[in-house]
């Protein structure tokens, strides 16, 4: 028995999937406990992100002491900065949205980030976007529009929201891809971390920021150290294995996040969802696959 778990532990595979769920289950606790300060308390989200993320940093604090500021040497600190700004604006987004959409919808149309990520690839840094990513591109978008339904007297613009978070985390992605091929993984991170707390603070201030007290702030403390758990799962779960092999272990966090709504809130997803979440799906892990193959076809 033994032997199995050491065996269990020892495999790349298993360890990289168990990170990656893992970070779904931490990421799906994280949104709960977040629409239920933001929506059911009443709590500002704009607020809610900085306190969310200004604990987070709290528990980072020991990475931070190990790498070092010295990691913060860079040539391009404007790049650093509107990559930041970017993550920030689109966290404040997407507390907004779980302070008015339901968790399966919110989810469901932030996973349209990676077809942000095409479009943005070929506007903007000029890379060849051949048939099989606009085939992509365009069923993740028609699976986020029968989630939406734009034309039902239901639709409100707030469920906008979460597509918006999914375009700027798309765009702050880009600069990303832009800064590895200079920049360390450390650099990056440090200047993140750095950065999006005093980031968030402005716009909290800006809107009138609130202070947490009593159970409030013992449940913010509970999502910091919920948000640095997901991000320390996802990093470790990347370090493990092949990315192409953990992603589509990622794809489990809209199951648990519908599962996670409907135990704590009730929220009973509609017979669409599943539709448009099934295209969305599809077409990611169509995209990584059709990018994987492209990768190895590369190297050979």
């Amino acid at each position: 028995m033994n032997q199995i778990v050491l065996k269990l532990r020892n495999s790349p595979a298993i360890s990289g999937a168990a990170y990656m769920v893992a970070s779904g289950i931490a990421f799906a606790a994280l949104n709960v406990l977040i629409q239920w300060l933001t929506m059911v308390m009443g709590f500002p989200s704009v607020s809610a992100a900085f306190w969310q993320y200004s604990f987070a940093l709290i528990f980072f604090l020991p990475y931070l002491f190990r790498v070092g500021l010295r990691a913060m040497r860079t040539k391009q600190p404007f790049s650093h900065l509107t990559r930041v700004i970017l993550s920030a604006l689109g966290v404040q987004l997407w507390v907004m949205g779980l302070a008015n959409v339901e968790i399966w919808q919110a989810i469901a149309l932030s996973m349209t980030s990676p077809f942000f990520i095409v479009l943005g690839a070929r506007l903007f840094l000029r890379e060849s976007v051949g048939l099989a990513r606009w085939a992509a591109t365009l069923t993740g978008f028609t699976g986020a529009m029968i989630i939406l339904q734009p034309w039902s007297d239901a639709f409100t613009w707030s469920a906008l929201l979460p597509v918006a978070a999914a375009l700027l985390w798309g765009a702050s992605s880009l600069y990303t891809k832009v800064l590895t091929a200079e920049e360390s993984p450390e650099t990056i991170t440090v200047w993140l971390l750095v950065l999006l707390t005093p980031i968030n603070a402005g716009l909290a201030v800006a809107s009138g920021i609130e202070v947490p007290h009593g159970a409030i702030l013992g449940l913010f403390l509970v999502a910091g150290a919920l948000t640095a758990l997901s991000q320390y799962f996802l990093t470790r779960a990347y370090a493990s294995a092949d990315a192409a092999y953990v992603q589509p272990f990622d794809d489990l966090k809209l199951p648990l996040n519908v599962a996670a709504g409907w135990i704590v809130f009730g929220y009973a997803p509609a017979g669409t969802l599943w539709l448009g979440a099934i295209l969305i799906l599809g077409a990611s892990l169509f995209l990584m696959t059709h990018e994987s193959r492209k990768e190895k076809r590369a190297k050979v």
